[in-house]
């Protein structure tokens, strides 16, 4: 498979999102894509990850919209000159009302070409807009100014459908730079970022010595002596799709089981790039390392793991995210590969081998 020669970029996926109907919003997604985006085998796969915007709106019962909230609240508090219990007081007697936007996750995938990372994925959210509750809660005066600019409280009551006011509507998320990615360019990025931070270090690591002070007096050792191997380091994203590549669960795709929470940010004049993977189909239960789990038991458990998800050595990816299944079990099935009281496939036993002689988590 080669990769089409248009990649979608925001803007265009802005502008096939805003022609969606929201009454059919769910169904034409993946066409609309398609459409202007050919050569893609485009798929969604929902997560369930309810959030919020902070966007709401003032309303009043007519439906007619006078403003967004916290510009028009700020205007009202400085009515009555900050006296937050003053504007509470008058607020509540209206029949104002505000809005909200509701949403949930939704990561579109497609293939680029054979390889685990050779894909394409981008993360939006599905939302709708709610008739919320009354602009003030009429029941409890709020503490302070940001109570009322931010208002939580209506997120604790059932809205019906017929508070419903626009959508549902496909926005991209705005994930610090990771809405849109091509996985393998990412990783390079990855790979390339880290290196450049380590690279930069160099002059300051050729300096640095660790002391050891023992019966013979103090030693001492250059740090690149003791850490020979600082500078090959990979980062924890890459070695992801290593594993899956170099184990049982290569002939499946990664976007099938996986979504990539993926960042790329400066903070502090420091670079931060990499994602978070999050199950699709995460298992029912979790599996927690107990002191009395032989490494048998164990392994039957991770069986059953990999049946339930669908994925062979699924349960080493879980592993790796760190809620799912606990490490521990994972440590210690490689203590029994080791002692050559259990078996894996050749590749799924280095891979996690590998990964019991440097872990890494995410």
């Amino acid at each position: 498979m080669t990769t089409p020669a248009r990649l979608p970029d925001a803007a265009s996926l802005e502008t096939v999102l805003a022609g969606l109907d929201p009454a059919s919003v769910d169904a034409d997604l993946i066409p609309a894509l398609a459409a202007a985006f050919p050569g893609f085998a485009f798929g969604v796969a929902p997560i369930d990850d309810d959030y919020w915007r902070d966007t709401r709106s003032v309303l009043r019962p007519d439906g007619t919209r006078i403003g967004e909230l916290r510009p028009w609240m700020a205007a009202e508090i400085a009515k009555d000159s900050g006296d937050i219990k003053a504007v509470w007081l008058r607020l509540k007697e209206t029949d104002l009302q505000i809005t909200e936007w509701r949403g949930t996750g939704a990561f579109v995938s497609a293939p680029t070409g054979p390889g685990a990372a050779d894909y394409l994925q981008i993360a939006l959210g599905r939302e709708t807009e709610w008739r919320a509750g009354p602009i003030v809660n009429p029941d409890y005066r709020p503490r302070g100014e940001s109570e009322l600019l931010d208002p939580s409280w209506p997120r604790t009551d059932q809205i019906l459908d017929s508070d419903r006011l626009s959508g549902p509507v496909y926005r991209l998320l705005g994930r610090a730079g990771g809405a849109v990615i091509h996985v393998r360019s990412f990783l390079d990025r990855c790979g390339r970022v880290e290196r450049e931070k380590r690279e930069a270090k160099r002059p300051e690591l050729e300096r640095r010595v660790i002391r050891e002070s023992g019966p013979g007096g103090t030693r001492e050792t250059p740090f690149l002596d003791a850490v020979a191997d600082y500078f090959d380091f990979v980062p924890r994203e890459l070695r992801f799709f290593q594993d899956w590549e170099e184990s049982s669960a290569r002939p499946q795709r990664v976007f099938a089981h996986w979504a990539l929470d993926a960042r790329d940010y400066t903070h502090q004049g420091e670079r931060e790039v990499g994602f978070i993977p999050r199950p699709l189909q995460p298992p029912k239960e979790r599996l927690l390392m107990t002191p009395e789990a032989s490494v048998h038991l164990l392994m039957d458990r991770v069986e059953a793991v990999d049946r339930e998800i669908g994925l062979p050595f699924g349960w080493f990816f879980l592993m790796t995210h760190g809620h799912w299944v606990d490490p521990d079990v994972g440590r210690t099935i490689a203590e029994g590969l080791m002692a050559q009281r259990v078996r894996l496939p050749d590749p799924d036993a280095c891979v996690l081998l590998r990964w019991a002689d440097r872990s890494y988590g995410f």
